[in-house]
């Protein structure tokens, strides 16, 4: 009898530790979760406490809950034990995260993984009612989870002034990718080996060395965390365009948008909520021909339109009616990209036929020719110095060429087409879009690069926030990707309902536009 009393005493008190672990995992996942929807100076706050949390001894633990004479557990379990007792104490009744996935930023050292809560966080532990009510929140938020319905998340939480309880928030975007936004994805063309990060979760970011070793990336604690890094983005505004959408670009204002479509580009007033029609439409190049790229001039008063055409329109917008000011015509049958010097004096457009045409704007002359391309010159982006300019190639190829000197300085070659670039405003870093659907990020005077592996197909624009830490890439998979600089951990992530094919970001980081096959175009607002 005494040995069978033993035996059922230590089951259960195994089972009660098996269960109080499998809480505190749960309550890691939620606090993962909440802490992107707080303020910076919050987050600082939390990840403070937590640390305190993890800090509390068995002595402190029971005067706070007013037991005392317990006897001395063994290491192991008053290690969980500690990590278990702001749990108990301080419970935040809410579903777990749909993905079931940790914030990068909050692995915790150690064996246990665990994650303590600190009263800043608090509420009294919930009551049986409330108790029952979040296992069947948690049970239909799985159901919702095994469904593929990711963008939905219950919080039932009583954080005073954050959130009521109960509320459900429906995103306009699918947002926010933690440590892997696709937990199943597999990269083709990976050993097994390479497939999962530290984690256990499947890796999509790896560094490849100068001698093309490739290895996961380990995210540092703060990569979703810090001034100037979003939370996530949210849809604010579409804006009709009735063709599809292959050029955006945002005025300095913020308050204009321009879209450019087939034959024409429509001006979008955004500075006030509700339903939008364009406000003006410049007819541009034929009318069955697509606009590829239109830049804005900083002080908004020109615009730069080109496409399906051997010749590049440049519009007055200071006029009352918007109208041609000059057109530049080159021998090359369509401009894929354009870009703009520092000082607005020159224009650069990527031609069709492998040439970089440089123009300038106050004598609406051609100056020079960049050669070297054997294939259509997709994209193109300038130094902030305004001394060096990248182009990506359907040639395979990245080049870099010297202003100054008008000569080539660097080439990268690569097995798939080059769709699109961004060059970090900071420097050191350029983003590269390819069609094999990979985002490769390259340093500029070093063999080290990053590539990384969230899009499912060809990615069809990028660019860098002015800040320099973070930019987006879009493509045919109808995504919008959010990248942390330069290693590339996934911020934030949209599902559009269609291939995304441009994007722009407005230059105080606050508006993202996308434009997209479903004839449309949208206006996010990044949160921070």
């Amino acid at each position: 009898r005494f040995y069978f009393c033993f035996r059922s005493a230590s089951v259960c008190l195994s089972l009660s530790i098996s269960l109080q672990t499998e809480i505190a995992k749960r309550l890691n996942v939620i606090c993962a979760q909440l802490i992107p929807f707080l303020s910076q100076e919050h987050q600082q706050q939390v990840v403070q406490a937590m640390e305190r949390a993890k800090q509390v001894t068995m002595g402190e633990l029971n005067a706070s809950i007013g037991v005392r004479g317990l006897p001395p557990l063994p290491p192991t379990q008053q290690l969980q034990a500690q990590h278990l007792s702001q749990h108990a104490a301080h419970g935040l009744p809410m579903a777990p995260h749909p993905s079931g996935l940790p914030h990068p930023g909050l692995a915790l050292g150690g064996g246990s993984g665990l994650l303590a809560l600190s009263g800043a966080l608090g509420a009294q532990l919930a009551s049986k009612d409330e108790r029952a009510h979040l296992e069947a929140v948690a049970a239909v938020a799985a159901a919702e989870h095994h469904r593929g319905i990711t963008n939905k998340i219950i919080l039932t939480d009583h954080l005073t002034g954050l959130l009521t309880p109960g509320r459900e928030l429906t995103s306009a975007v699918k947002m926010v990718a933690y440590e892997s936004p696709h937990p199943h994805m597999r990269v083709p063309g990976l050993p097994a080996s390479l497939q999962s990060a530290a984690s256990g979760k499947p890796a999509y970011s790896f560094h490849v060395s100068a001698d093309g070793q490739m290895q996961p990336v380990p995210f540092p604690p703060d990569a979703l965390l810090g001034p100037g890094i979003p939370r996530h983005a949210r849809q604010i505004h579409t804006l009709s365009h009735g063709e599809v959408v292959c050029a955006v670009t945002i005025s300095t204002s913020t308050r204009h948008v321009y879209t450019g479509g087939k034959g024409c580009v429509k001006v979008w007033d955004i500075s006030q909520p509700g339903s939008k029609s364009p406000m003006a439409q410049l007819d541009c190049l034929n009318r069955d021909n697509y606009i590829r790229s239109c830049k804005l001039l900083p002080d908004g008063r020109t615009l730069i339109v080109g496409g399906e055409a051997s010749t590049l329109s440049i519009w007055d917008l200071a006029t009352p009616t918007p109208r041609i000011k000059a057109e530049l015509t080159s021998s090359a049958p369509a401009c894929y990209a354009l870009a703009i010097s520092p000082d607005n004096k020159v224009c650069f457009s990527c031609c069709s036929d492998g040439n970089i045409v440089v123009w300038d704007l106050h004598n609406q002359t051609l100056v020079r020719q960049f050669q070297g391309h054997t294939d259509g010159a997709s994209c193109i982006d300038i130094s902030n110095d305004g001394t060096k300019l990248w182009t990506g190639g359907l040639d395979n190829t990245v080049r870099c060429w010297d202003l100054r000197e008008g000569r080539q300085l660097q080439q990268h070659d690569f097995t798939s087409q080059i769709f699109s670039l961004g060059y970090c405003p900071t420097g050191e870093w350029l983003a590269v879009g390819m069609e094999s659907s990979n985002v490769e990020v390259l340093h500029v005077s070093k063999p080290d690069k990053y590539q990384l592996h969230l899009h499912e197909s060809c990615v069809l624009s990028l660019k860098f926030a002015y800040c320099g830490k973070w930019f987006v890439s879009t493509g045919k998979d109808n995504l919008l990707n959010a990248w942390r600089t330069p290693y590339g951990s996934s911020i934030f992530q949209s599902k559009e309902s269609s291939s995304v094919l441009s994007c722009d970001i407005s230059p105080d980081d606050q508006f993202i536009v996308t434009g997209s096959g479903d004839k449309k175009a949208t206006v996010y607002e990044v949160i921070y």
